[in-house]
């Protein structure tokens, strides 16, 4: 019995230290080792070098003050790290801080874009309703409208799920019933029971003869799933790809990783979320305690946006033409309800951050309330004074943060931002039973988002993220009567930390700040 157990103890440890994500972070760390050895060591024997490396810094020094849309934090955490390393810093930003490397894939994403303009037809008669009844919510849809694009449309249910197992339990009737088509996205597929289930389905369908894709992410499968599992599913039928494959190569564009989840049934029923497909999601293992994630299921109009966000990307990143108008299905859908919804996503490279500027919208416009729950708390300066300046001005501002954190290192950063919001009345909250996974806003009772974006610097400018906005519907007051069975589950720790702390921890508060960007 001994031996078996050491037998199988040391299989473990041959499979961790041979698995693909070590190989890759050893690769990665030698090359890097590698870069500044040679660095240092060309510094010695040719002046030229060392000269040509600090002009480079220079000048990607002042290509980051010049850019616009570039966020104060991202400057300066740069600037410090040209401060630091101003021959490697130059070399280093071009690797991993620039977005112009992958100038290919936003030249493929803007002509897929284009391609679908004609297909992203806003209901005129939905919109004229929201501008009536609401005019300060119109203008965030109009922003959404003109600059994500997405269209605004009536004619929709939404459901709002306040967990994943709820979700799972719509989610699996649903795929079963496809009679088209099956679209599959998430950051995350971990294998398991919850994601055999989704798996037995898709093969099957695929095997009858329906368009099935699944777009999954590299780097967020990376020790999760194996290296082909793309072409496993191929081998099934199933149309598939791993997103920005993460290769043992300094890469130039690994920040960006695909974080939307989206799964879409015939082009009529979709369902989005902070879900991803794995176990711990739908609170089939606890690693972080009981997992909270929410997420909403949309049918009728609306699910021409979340179909159009998926062939978007699949067009952007495979050589065939995306397909378009046979995934939208022309079926007159009548709602129950008069919502206005509207889907949208977040491209990281472009100019616009739309997911930060919803949310500041919706921040701005509270006269009443605004909650917000999100993993991860890394604020820009805009988004802090945003917070503030609405508590400051009586607006009951809550946000509710993980009670057990996934992630200590970012954990303590999001802690970082307690104390300056608390001062200005902003109350924080912490998740006791475990960890908050869900992205979600409600004020005023008027309007809501939930999606995929956290309130974070990955999120709101380097990955690729999707949302629903939505008002005039249940599903709003469904937000927030999660929100108040929420609170008496957390502890709420703005006391704590609006009153006076030592220096250690402000000076500790600054160094994690300022690398925050970073991270």
């Amino acid at each position: 019995m001994k031996k078996h157990n050491w037998r199988l103890m040391l299989r473990r440890v041959l499979n961790l230290v041979f698995s693909r994500l070590v190989v890759t972070a050893v690769l990665l760390v030698l090359q890097v080792v590698w870069l500044f050895a040679l660095f240092y060591r060309l510094a010695d024997y040719a002046r030229w070098f060392n000269a040509a490396g600090l002009t480079l810094s220079i000048i990607m020094c002042l290509a980051l003050i010049r850019q616009d849309s570039t966020v104060p934090e991202f400057k300066i955490s740069w600037m410090i790290l040209f401060a630091v390393m101003p021959v490697q810093g130059g070399l280093l930003y071009l690797l991993w801080g620039n977005k112009r490397p992958a100038l290919g894939l936003r030249r493929r994403q803007e002509r897929a874009e284009q391609a679908m303009a004609d297909t992203r037809r806003e209901d005129p008669a939905a919109a004229a309703r929201l501008r009536a009844a609401d005019p300060r919510a119109a203008l965030t849809a109009r922003y959404l409208h003109d600059y994500a694009p997405a269209p605004l449309y009536g004619g929709t249910a939404v459901r709002y799920y306040p967990d994943g197992q709820t979700m799972l339990a719509d989610m699996l009737p649903a795929l079963q019933s496809a009679e088209h088509s099956i679209f599959v996205e998430s950051f995350i597929i971990g294998m398991g029971e919850m994601w055999g289930q989704i798996h037995e389905i898709l093969r099957r369908k695929a095997a009858a003869g329906l368009d099935v894709r699944v777009i999954y992410d590299d780097a967020g499968c990376l020790s999760l799933l194996p290296h082909n599992y793309a072409e496993l599913l191929r081998a099934e039928g199933i149309r598939a790809f791993s997103f920005n494959r993460c290769v043992p190569v300094l890469n130039l564009v690994m920040n960006n990783r695909d974080h939307r989840k989206i799964t879409v049934v015939d082009g009529r029923i979709g369902f989005t979320g902070g879900y991803n497909l794995a176990e711990e999601y739908f609170n089939r293992t606890h690693p972080y305690g009981r997992w909270k994630d929410t997420g909403i299921r949309l049918e009728g109009d609306a699910v021409r946006s979340l179909t159009l966000i998926f062939l978007e990307l699949w067009g952007a990143t495979q050589k065939e033409p995306p397909e378009i108008e046979r995934y939208l299905p022309e079926v007159p859908y009548t709602a129950r309800e008069n919502a206005v919804v509207l889907p949208y996503a977040d491209n990281p490279l472009d100019d616009e951050a739309t997911g930060e500027n919803v949310y500041l919208n919706m921040i701005r416009s509270a006269k009443e309330y605004v909650y917000i729950t999100t993993p991860y708390l890394i604020l820009s300066d805009e988004m802090q004074r945003t917070l503030r300046l609405a508590a400051s001005s009586g607006v009951d501002v809550r946000i509710i943060t993980p009670g057990i954190p996934d992630k200590k290192l970012i954990f303590s950063v999001t802690r970082s931002y307690y104390a300056a919001l608390a001062k200005s009345g902003v109350r924080i909250y912490e998740y006791t039973p475990g960890f908050i996974h869900a992205k979600q806003c409600v004020a005023d009772g008027a309007e809501a988002v939930v999606g995929t974006i956290n309130f974070d610097f990955r999120s709101l400018y380097l990955h690729f993220e999707n949302a629903c906005w939505f008002c005039g519907c249940r599903a709003v007051a469904e937000v927030r009567r999660d929100f108040d069975e929420l609170f008496p589950l957390c502890h709420e720790v703005t006391e704590e930390y609006a009153a006076r702390r030592s220096v250690a921890l402000r000076g500790l508060d600054c160094v994690l700040r300022l690398f925050s960007p970073l991270m």
